[in-house]
């Protein structure tokens, strides 16, 4: 056995695979923690159409929510209309992640930020509340804070995470 190194070409091979399982035009990038391959594995399913141009995007567990992420949460909703009879549905609230509070406590929490028709909404999701159904994560920012609230005025576009 010798102690050689691998050539680039070696190791461009070995991550090709990961590439083309992600898509044909990707860069070849080798995921090196657990949120990238989350990452990696929702630009592919986001990528599949559902049909009538719908998407579908991954589902991630709450404990991998950081700031940064643009997520779609769907919450049940129970209506009540003018003859006392509940219909159950779910709304989809998506935006971006601008704080994770509490960390893995009972009442830990997430704000989600987004702007509807000019105005900035906020809403602060109990990450163990049984109403909420699931959180699909659609795109991830780079932010270099924990709690990044300068996004309520920041202008400028962000740089994306793969």
């Amino acid at each position: 056995m010798t102690d050689e190194k691998p050539t680039t070409e070696e190791k461009q091979e070995a991550v090709v695979p990961l590439a083309e399982a992600v898509n044909e035009t990707a860069v070849a990038i080798k995921p090196t923690t657990a949120l990238e391959e989350i990452i990696v594995e929702t630009e592919k399913v986001a990528t599949v159409k559902r049909g009538k141009g719908k998407v579908e995007f991954k589902p991630i567990a709450k404990e991998d929510i950081v700031p940064g992420m643009v997520v779609r949460v769907h919450q049940k909703i129970i209506d009540v209309n003018t003859k006392g009879e509940e219909k159950e549905r779910v709304q989809v609230f998506q935006g971006m992640v601008i704080a994770r509070k509490h960390g893995r406590e009972a009442g830990a929490t997430v704000t989600v930020r987004k702007v509807s028709e000019g105005v900035g909404v906020e809403r602060i999701f109990p990450l163990n509340m049984p109403g909420i159904t699931k959180f699909e994560l659609v795109r991830q920012f780079v932010v270099r804070e924990a709690r990044p609230y300068y996004l309520r005025t920041y202008k400028k576009k962000l740089k994306e995470v793969a």
